[in-house]
Parts: C-alpha cells; structure tokens; sequence
C-alpha cells in the first residue's frame, strides 16, 4: 500500500518526538505537508512543526525507495552520510541548512534526514536574469570562491565514511559507462585521450561537494544562503569543484560568463585563495573539461535508461536530447577556445 500524506505526517511527528528539538518542544504535530519539486533524484517535502516549545519550518530530504541505476560513486554516502557532511560544513562556517535529525529504521521512512527550511532562490534563470538579483551577481563568483574553500579547510576526518575518488579513477569509470552504451563519440573518444595525458596524479585530497553549481546554491539579494545537495560529496582534489561549477552547461546560455553565467574565473580563483584555498588553475582546467564530458556521458546514460525502460521518463529523454550540447562544449575545449587567462 502507497503511502499518504496523513501517514507521512504522522510519521514525522513521531521523528520530531524522538529528537526532542528545543525549538519545538513536545506533543509535536506537523502541518502544511507539502512536495518539493526541486531534486531529480531524491524526494522533498516541505511541512510546518508545532508542539509545546513552538514552531518550526521543516525540510524532509529522503532517498527514493527504488533506486535508480547510476555510476559507481553516486549516492555512495546514504542519507546518514549525506547528513554528516553537510552538518560538518556548517560548523565550518560553510553556507548549509542545519541538519535536525537523521532517520533511523525504527521510523518507518527510509533513508533521509530533517533540516531547518531556509527561504532563498535556486531557480537559475531568475538567479542569472531577475532584477532582484542584479547586484548579487557580480559579487557571487568570490561567494563562490569563499564558501568553496572553507568546505575545502574542512579535516576530512570529521566526515570519516567519505570514498575516495581520484581523477584517475574517474576517468577509467566514465569511459568504462561511454563504452557500455556502444554508441561512440568521436569528440569524446579524443577527449578521453586528451584527459588521460592531463590527468593529475597526484593532487591533495580534501572534502569535494561533487555537484557544486548554479542551481544546486541558494542565494537571496545579500548573498550566498546555503550550498544544497551534498549527496555526491567524496574525498577528492578539490580544484574538482571550480572546475564543475564552470562546465558550459551551467552557465544556462551566458557563455560569456564562465563560472555559472555570472561572473569570470579569476574572481572565482582569486577570492578562493584568499579565504585560504589552494588553487591550481591547471587541475581546474583538467576538471572542467573532464566536466563537461562526464556531463555528456551522463547525458547518454539518461537517454539509455528512458529506451531501456528502467526509468521511463520525460525529463531523462529531453536530458538525453542534450548530447549534441555537450559534443560542441568538448570540442571548443580541445580545439582551445576556451580561455583560462
């Protein structure tokens, strides 16, 4: 049997009793239940708190009962994981929501956990076009930056059940998905080449967000408010995550703004490094083609899984369709137009 509103409700309830939240207190009873539609791959629900403390505005963030197929490193955390990070990083002093509970098996929910709802903006193109945010936008690469490198200062072994994924590592795991759907590319069979001879063998292993852009960032007009979305967070090289966040297909049509449509590199590199990153404009280099590729790569994966039948899915064909995208932003990196000055 499906479950309703109703008893998602009162399954909350009984979380919040067992957490014991001092904003909200006890007799706790929840309201307003409502679903997000941010988020492809986990759900969100939006819901009001009441007992006899006071109130309070809930998020719940909670994987899907059936998973679907992915590459290796997704979802390696699980929701407890994906919590510990996020809750790390806030104590850092990173832009984060507060993590209230972490479910466990005794509520009946799945994997998940609560955080304090904040109010903010994640839709890109009122980020990258509204009036309110006019002024935000010249000062939101350095935001950028900053909050980056504080997540980068966080010791990883404060969040000790991080993977490690390494360049190397994956490379050999996208070309190895490329291949399975026996449907080459010839820009991405050089680009493949090329990032084999790039790619950093040694580079310094810090706490990597994995899906750091615009988007998955909410802001308001005076700022960045709170990163979202920690769930692909492993041990890594950090220029992973200025890299990610520069790849053409978050810039949302302002390709003359490479980092997320807003703004340029160098007030990324610049206000990364001096909130205490260490940056390497070369690995950055290597991540953000790397980037663009993986993203085309998981293009084709949305596309197989919709003609597959495993995950039937409007959204993942219209995804698929962008292939040919990803083809053009490879090939203007190879061919040097991209320019990192």
């Amino acid at each position: 049997m499906s479950e309703t509103n109703t008893q998602l409700a009162e399954a909350l309830g009984g979380v919040l009793t067992r957490a014991s939240l001092p904003s909200v207190g006890e007799g706790v009873t929840v309201s307003a239940l409502t679903r997000l539609t941010a988020g492809a791959a986990n759900e969100t629900w939006r819901f009001e708190a009441s007992g006899s403390s006071g109130q309070q505005t809930c998020i719940l963030r909670r994987a899907p009962f059936v998973a679907e197929a992915a590459p290796e490193d997704s979802q390696n955390l699980g929701k407890a994981g994906e919590a510990r990070v996020q809750a790390a990083a806030r104590q850092a002093g990173v832009p984060a929501a507060e993590v209230l509970t972490v479910l466990t098996e005794a509520d009946g929910l799945g994997e998940g956990y609560l955080m304090a709802a904040l109010a903010g903006e994640t839709l890109p193109r009122k980020i990258l076009r509204d009036e309110a945010y006019a002024e935000l936008r010249p000062r939101l690469p350095a935001l950028c930056g900053a909050a980056l490198a504080q997540l980068h200062q966080v010791a990883p072994a404060q969040v000790p059940d991080l993977t490690p994924s390494p360049a190397a590592q994956q490379l050999e795991r996208y070309e190895t998905l490329y291949r399975s759907f026996e449907q080459p590319v010839p820009v991405f069979e050089l680009a493949f080449r090329v990032l084999e001879t790039r790619c950093p063998q040694e580079a310094p292993q810090g706490i990597v967000h994995g899906d750091f852009r615009i988007g998955n960032f909410m802001v308001g007009p005076e700022g960045l408010r709170a990163i979202l979305d920690w769930e692909l967070a492993h041990l890594g090289d950090p220029m992973e995550d200025l890299g990610w966040l520069c790849v053409p297909s978050w810039r949302f049509g302002v390709m003359d703004q490479p980092v997320g449509g807003f703004g340029q590199r160098r007030a990324l590199w610049d206000a990364y490094e001096a909130a205490g990153g260490q940056l390497d404009p070369d690995r950055a280099a290597f991540w953000e083609l790397f980037g663009a590729l993986k993203w085309g790569v998981m293009c084709m994966m949305m596309t197989r899984a919709h003609l597959s039948g495993a995950t039937v899915s409007v959204e993942r064909a219209a995804i698929g369709r962008r292939v040919s995208e990803t083809v053009l932003d490879v090939l203007n990196y190879l061919e040097g137009k991209e320019s990192f000055s």
